[in-house]
């Protein structure tokens, strides 16, 4: 309890003499008095006890600052003669308050209100920067891992990792035998959490250099971030960046308790700290229940509405989500059941029938009950696989880590187990699933949480968009490991971080080398799956990433017009080309039968050309993003201007001064409707065609964009616009229309006839009508005109060609009788 002297004691202690006060600092009962000036001014060696600091200072250096009438009771603290020896043991030293830096103050501020989203993330972060904040003023060269340890909040296994460092060339600091581990207790009931490891700890000035400043990477620059990430409205994690994952212990805490012993220090210090507090106090450890032999204990005191996280369940889940990884044990104190048999006590009825029946075998009666007890349990018992040497991992551990990480009952296609070493350091072990989700197609949408990103064994995040892998390829599954990035990465470090794009680039190419390892697998079923599944996947990088075509194009796949029952590749088709053939040849449909059946494959198929059959929606834009494969350019048969490698321009001569007139003639009636008519060399069998312009969309292309629910309808009549009318001059019906148009072209039927055939030709090509009606009305008066009639003529001579028939008499059955009977 402090006393506060009035102004008669205190003028009574001026003129008393200096011996009546004694310095006292462990005294229980303290008050402040004032420094007589005769003893600052007469004896310079007189020393006092400060408040602040808690040692010893010079009145030499102090007293010039101390002003008799303002701070008469600022500035040292004495202690009573009097209080100390009513005490027969000596009290414990008093606790020392200090306060936050301005910024840390507004830190705490920001993280408790604002920085953090998810609450759950303050165990990870006690996990990581557990305060073996120990060690965090010891920043050492951890060549090893090739850089520097300089965040100030350093994890609970950095503490171990430094303690078992530094122990090579100071042995004296492991001399404690103590297992190198982090254990978590809870106290549900009274809202509890203690994490304790057995690290390197703090001294007193670690404590103070620590845990009542930012780290030295820029208190301005942190909350400038988040005021400018704020205005940005973009994503605010910024917490790691800064050296400030122990404040998230206020998320959740009222109060948070620090006890640390280290191995440089005899004493064992105590920090306390409030969420709303603007100071902070440190003392020393005098209860010895409270010791510890080295390492740092912290206690969280959690809030009212956040006590279930104090919940031991809640608790190891955290941690197998958070930490599973983590390179030393983890226990958590779980309550536990072990099963017993033990007596019941006999009915007093039935005891006294066996008595009286002696012969009869006494049994005793027993029953199960659970002992309930609590005991530590390992929680991270799954070994980081990715550490080990691939050539001692066998493919039943890769799968069996597979199933368990990502929760599958299947095994995976195929694995891959690799480091990367050089300009950026980390390891990784990836899947391609046996199948795709259900319920969703993850082809658009890449958060898919299929990649867990660790550093240094702790799990930091699985909420990517792309920043790690592309999109096209979201169905991959794996972990990444990596020594180089920040203990809490951010959306912006994985934006703007080089060792991010070049981690990207290096897992982007090990994927393509897993899939195509599937491809050339003697088992052809593993990859027909794979493109079942994730084929779409694919064709959609073909579109998104022109960096990797080459690794792209040979594991795309395609029917044919020479292969409609199994898929080739490119390579295949490439092998299988004629020797004059220069281009690679597609078409694309809505199935291979639409194919198959289409005018634009005639003259091709009798040259014996393979055509490609793009029948998937995403096909045709793929095709077109490649442009070409193997220095051979992708050509659309149903488009102008298709170049078969046989033209004859002789008879090409003939031929066009024979119809050119014809030509125009059918150009004009057809009008706006196409772009121009001409001499067609694709077709053999049919009539006509109609084909799409050079640069504009294909007949297929034009129905997927109608079909669009929000599609540009302006756009639509610009790049539908452009087609040509193109004719078979071999064909019968051409030649009648080029002898009618000679012999009379404004002829009606002749004119009719060109439009008739404008709609079948915009039927077979792929088009849609415009009026459909109007097209079947059509044909239903050349029917009409075909068979008028045809039929009802011949009946009418059939009947008039036969002679009357005459009327129909029935005869009268009569049965023959012997001569001589009666009728």
């Amino acid at each position: 309890m402090m006393h506060r002297l009035s102004r008669r004691s205190v003028s009574a202690a001026l003129r008393a003499p200096a011996s009546r006060y004694r310095i006292a600092a462990a005294a229980p009962i303290s008050f402040s008095t004032p420094i007589p000036v005769s003893a600052v001014e007469s004896d310079n060696s007189t020393r006092w006890y400060s408040a602040i600091t808690g040692g010893k200072c010079n009145t030499t250096r102090h007293s010039s600052q101390l002003n008799l009438k303002n701070d008469l009771f600022l500035g040292s603290r004495y202690e009573s003669t009097a209080a100390a020896s009513d005490s027969g043991n000596p009290p414990p030293p008093p606790a020392e308050k200090y306060e936050y830096q301005a910024e840390v103050s507004r830190l705490m501020d920001l993280i408790v209100n604002s920085l953090y989203s998810n609450k759950e993330v303050f165990l990870r972060e006690l996990i990581r920067h557990h305060l073996t904040i120990s060690a965090c003023c010891m920043k050492y060269n951890r060549t090893m891992y090739g850089y520097f340890i300089s965040s100030l909040i350093c994890n609970a296994s950095d503490a171990l990792d430094k303690l078992r460092y530094l122990s090579v060339t100071d042995p004296q600091l492991s001399k404690d035998a103590v297992d190198l581990d982090i254990r978590i207790q809870t106290d549900k009931d009274n809202g509890i959490i203690t994490i304790s490891d057995s690290g390197i700890g703090m001294t007193r000035q670690e404590l103070v250099d620590c845990l009542g400043t930012i780290a030295q990477s820029g208190t301005a620059k942190f909350l400038k971030a988040v005021k400018e990430s704020k205005d940005a409205g973009t994503d605010n994690n910024l917490i790691g960046q800064f050296g400030v994952g122990f404040y998230s212990a206020f998320l959740v805490s009222d109060k948070v308790v620090v006890s640390t012993k280290s191995p440089k220090s005899d004493k064992q210090y105590v920090w306390e700290g409030e969420a709303n507090a603007s100071s902070y106090t440190i003392r020393e450890e005098t209860n010895p229940e409270n010791l510890i032999p080295r390492g740092t204990r912290l206690t969280l005191y959690l809030k009212r509405d956040d006590k279930g996280f104090a919940h031991p369940e809640r608790i190891q889940k955290l941690v197998k989500n958070y930490s599973q990884f983590v390179s030393f044990p983890i226990y958590t104190w779980q309550e536990k059941g072990i099963t017993k048999e033990v007596e019941v006590d006999e009915d007093p009825a039935e005891a006294k029938e066996a008595d009286q029946d002696e012969k009869i075998e006494k049994k005793k009666k027993t029953k199960k009950v659970v002992e309930r007890y609590w005991d530590w349990e390992l929680t991270n018992e799954t070994q980081p696989i990715w550490l080990r040497n691939p050539k001692e991992v066998t493919t039943e551990e890769y799968n069996e880590f597979y199933k368990k990480t990502f929760n599958e009952y299947s095994d995976p296609l195929a694995s891959s187990h690799f480091t990367t070493e050089g300009e950026v350091e980390f390891r990784s072990v990836l899947y391609v699933p046996a199948a795709s989700p259900m319920g969703r197609d993850d082809i658009t949408n890449p958060k898919t949480k299929n990649i867990r990103l660790y550093v240094k064994r702790v799990f930091i995040s699985d909420d990517f968009d792309g920043e790690l892998f592309p999109r096209y390829l979201s169905f991959v599954k794996g972990v990444v490991d990596s020594n180089d990035l920040p203990l809490n990465v951010s959306r912006e470090i994985l934006q703007e971080s080089r060792i991010v794009r070049i981690m990207r680039k290096r897992l982007v190419r090990k994927t393509f080398d897993m899939i195509l390892g599937i491809s050339m697998s003697e088992n052809k079923g593993d990859y027909e799956t794979f493109w079942e599944n994730f084929g779409k996947h694919l064709k959609l990088g073909c579109i998104e990433d022109r960096e990797n075509h080459k690794r792209l194009a040979p594991l795309l796949r395609f029917f044919s017009s020479q292969s409609e029952d199994e898929m080739i590749s490119l390579d295949e088709y490439v092998e299988n080309m004629k020797a004059e053939q220069k281009d690679i040849y597609y078409l694309a449909a809505d199935s291979v039968s639409s194919a198959r059946n289409t005018p634009f494959l005639e003259r091709l198929l009798e040259k014996d050309l393979e055509v490609l059959y793009l029948v998937d929606p995403i096909d045709e834009v793929a095709i077109q993003s490649l442009k070409s494969y193997k220095e051979k350019n992708f050509v659309d048969i149903s488009k102008e201007d298709l170049d078969l490698g046989d033209k004859n321009e002789e008879k090409e001569k003939v031929t066009k001064e024979e119809f050119s007139r014809t030509c125009d003639w059918i150009k004009k009636r057809l009008g706006e409707k196409v772009a121009n008519v001409q001499i067609s060399n694709r077709l053999s069998s049919s009539p006509c065609v109609l084909v799409s312009g050079k640069f504009g969309w294909s007949a297929n292309m034009e129905r997927l964009m109608k079909a669009q629910t929000v599609g540009d309808t302006s756009t639509l009549e610009f790049m539908k616009g452009r087609r040509v009318f193109e004719i078979n001059p071999e064909h019968p019906i051409i030649r009648e229309l080029n002898a009618a148009f000679k012999s009379n072209p404004d002829d009606e039927d002749a004119l009719r006839a060109i439009d008739l055939l404008y709609d079948a030709a915009l039927v077979s090509s792929g088009y849609t009508p415009d009026n459909p009606a109007q097209l079947s009305g059509k044909i239903y008066e050349m029917m009409g005109m075909a068979i008028s009639g045809k039929w009802s003529t011949f009946d009418s001579q059939q009947s008039a060609s036969q002679p009357p028939q005459t009327e129909t008499l029935e005869a009268e059955v009569v049965e023959p009788v012997e001569a001589g009977s009666q009728k």
